[in-house]
């Protein structure tokens, strides 16, 4: 039996897989600011994307994404404001979640683009 920590490792490694194959650079994983942590920081062309990965071996309770409540999203922004900020950029951002289901050792692959959006300005 796959372990939680395995199965989100796995999850990424997939996504990050998925990402490079849609033409995406990947510049961060697992990226932290103080407790807040960032899955995957990626560029798609001039837009900076903030990736929340979720990853279940079923869908009994629910498809992953649902688990990106807005506590996680307010998480999330302020992590992406961390990085904005410390990287001194000046982009747009957008925050995507990649959901994933592996059941039967075959993964079926969301992409989420736009999940939420933050109305906060990155300049």
């Amino acid at each position: 039996m796959i372990e939680p920590h395995e199965l989100g490792k796995l999850g990424e490694d997939l996504a990050v897989n998925f990402l490079i194959s849609k033409g995406y650079q990947i510049l961060e994983r697992n990226w932290h600011s103080g407790h807040k942590e960032i899955d995957i920081i990626a560029f798609d062309d001039d837009v900076l994307v903030i990736v929340e990965v979720k990853t279940r071996k079923s869908d009994d309770y629910g498809e992953p994404e649902i688990a990106v409540g807005v506590t996680k999203q307010r998480m999330l922004i302020r992590a992406a404001d961390s990085f904005v900020r410390y990287k001194n950029l000046n982009v747009d951002v957008r925050f995507d979640i990649i959901s994933i289901v592996i059941s039967d050792g075959e993964p079926e692959i969301e992409h989420i683009e736009d999940a939420f959006i933050c109305t906060r300005s990155w300049y």
